[in-house]
């Protein structure tokens, strides 16, 4: 898997879900979704697959996932019926920070 750098475009080997790099650490990460290794955008996958059993949770188009340490995060751009993660570890959607009050 090669260096992620901000601005990189991945998608997925399995279903349709696009990403773009937003933040990520500068070592060698391996980026997964639905089971399998994400490809460079522009790279077609080897043959027609489906996300593995329990990662099939999808992603959501504008929404963006950050890894447990905060150091990776992705906006995806395309959804797709595959989750993301990093190696085994799923990653989640960010929330939003909540505004002060202007009381």
């Amino acid at each position: 898997m090669p260096v992620l750098k901000p601005g990189t475009r991945m998608r997925s080997a399995v279903c349709t879900t696009e990403v773009m790099v937003i933040q990520a650490p500068a070592a060698d990460l391996e980026l997964t979704c639905g089971g399998a290794a994400m490809l460079p955008l522009g790279t077609e996958p080897q043959s027609p697959r489906s996300p593995a059993p329990g990662l099939d949770g999808g992603t959501l188009i504008g929404k963006r996932y950050v890894s447990a340490a905060g150091d990776l995060e992705l906006l995806c751009t395309k959804p797709g019926a595959g989750s993301l993660a990093l190696g085994s570890t799923p990653l989640a959607v960010k929330s939003a920070k909540p505004l002060p009050s202007s009381d």
